[in-house]
């Protein structure tokens, strides 16, 4: 997993969370919306090795770059403008992203509009600044399973691309932060259709550390689930999932020969459980 220990990662992580929240709210208020709310997702963006948001009208983009936590005003695929979060609040934050807009001709009133769910507790919530300084080597690794799980995921999307209806674009979903594709299997309502979730979260509440998964929809029987290989376990509390941590993918050698065995099993494994 490199030299970060899982305690400095966890802490970049919710802070890159935190600081993701204002790509996020850009894309909520500028881009054209969309019933599956897709239009907040973010792509990653190999350049600037950053989240970047959906094109806002005129081609412009928010983007967060992980590896020093700074802010990004993209116009087309060129940075305009940037704002470090070392020291920062996060109204600093919202500040310099109004006073961006604004320059762009958006109503930065817009921004203000409550987010419909809530990020996990960190001081930043309650007026804490950004620390990045003293702990650069984790935000630089996490933006580093970031880059890995695009390259990750997209094979995955071209491997699938023949099913239909296929898998969805690779995207970063702020509310849990997660990087991924949804494998649909068959037309039909989200909640009933078979499918499957395919990628990466940077850590959460059961695990915290970055971790890859495979989730068959609908859950199967957890007594009759299908070996995988050494790098997957496969987690039955409160939902099935295949999942391979990021300090067990380190324990096995080549991280990227790792990943591709279990995404590709787990996938294979997920269909016949699946019948498809």
């Amino acid at each position: 997993m490199g030299t970060t220990g899982l305690k400095d990662l966890d802490q970049a992580r919710l802070q890159a969370h935190y600081a993701a929240q204002w790509a996020a709210r850009t894309a909520r208020a500028f881009v054209e919306a969309q019933p599956d709310d897709s239009h907040t997702s973010l792509s990653w963006d190999r350049k600037h090795q950053a989240l970047r948001t959906q094109p806002l009208p005129g081609s412009q983009a928010l983007a967060l770059r992980f590896a020093d936590l700074s802010l990004l005003w993209l116009e087309g695929d060129e940075i305009s403008s940037e704002l470090g979060l070392n020291g920062l609040t996060d109204a600093q934050a919202g500040a310099w992203v109004a006073e961006c807009v604004t320059q762009a001709g958006y109503d930065a009133a817009r921004l203000d509009e409550p987010s419909p769910y809530e990020l996990p507790p960190h001081d930043l919530a309650n007026g804490g600044a950004y620390t990045v300084r003293s702990n650069e080597g984790a935000f630089a690794e996490l933006g580093a399973w970031y880059d890995s799980a695009d390259s990750a995921l997209e094979a995955v999307v071209n491997a699938l691309s023949d099913l239909k209806p296929g898998p969805s674009p690779v995207r970063c979903w702020p509310h849990h932060f997660d990087f991924a594709t949804l494998v649909a299997l068959e037309k039909g309502d989200a909640e009933e259709a078979r499918s499957i979730g395919v990628g990466l979260s940077p850590g959460d509440e059961n695990y915290a550390e970055p971790y890859y998964y495979v989730t068959p929809w609908p859950y199967p029987d957890p007594e009759n689930l299908p070996k995988l290989p050494p790098s997957g376990r496969w987690h039955t509390e409160g939902y099935v999932a295949a999942i391979a941590t990021a300090s067990r993918i380190g324990e096995l050698g080549s991280r990227r020969l790792a990943v591709m065995d279990f995404l590709q099993s787990s996938i294979a494994g997920s269909r016949e459980l699946l019948g498809k």
